[in-house]
């Protein structure tokens, strides 16, 4: 992955474009990993060659996983990036376009750029930690802490 800061200040804009290949999530846990990054949010368009996206199942209070086992279009690609615990958490959901024009959308749990990921990236400079919610058992935005 290539990267390019596009703006300094209080909020940091950086232009991202992964690499064929690139595993997206591992890609962008690094970076932010790297620049020591506690708050962020980000928007991408670009490609995958395969991926696995989940729908959370409120009953059984768990992930249910969906390979994409094809080429699609990464049409829109949204998330943030928070600690837990502080570890780097990266929540992201796609919408993935298939080679008819339907669509695949979910959260995403794992995508292979091919041919590449164009992302723009803004890191806050602020803190921002997930925290088990006892109701879902999720590790949810603490916008108290």
């Amino acid at each position: 992955m290539r990267a390019k800061l596009l703006r300094d200040g209080h909020a940091r804009v950086h232009a991202l474009v992964f690499d064929v290949e690139d595993e997206a999530v591992a890609t962008l846990t690094s970076f932010a990993n790297e620049h020591g990054i506690e708050a962020a949010h980000f928007t991408a368009i670009g490609a995958f060659r395969e991926a696995v996206i989940a729908f959370f199942d409120w009953e059984t209070r768990s992930y249910e996983e969906i390979p994409v086992d094809e080429p699609v279009e990464v049409a829109a690609m949204t998330g943030n990036v928070a600690r837990k615990d502080g570890a780097v958490r990266i929540h992201a959901h796609v919408v993935l376009g298939r080679r008819d024009g339907s669509a695949l959308a979910g959260h995403l749990v794992s995508g292979r750029v091919r041919p590449t990921l164009e992302m723009m990236f803004v890191e806050e400079q602020a803190n921002l930690v997930r925290t088990i919610d006892e109701a879902s058992t999720l590790p949810l935005l603490d916008a108290g802490a």
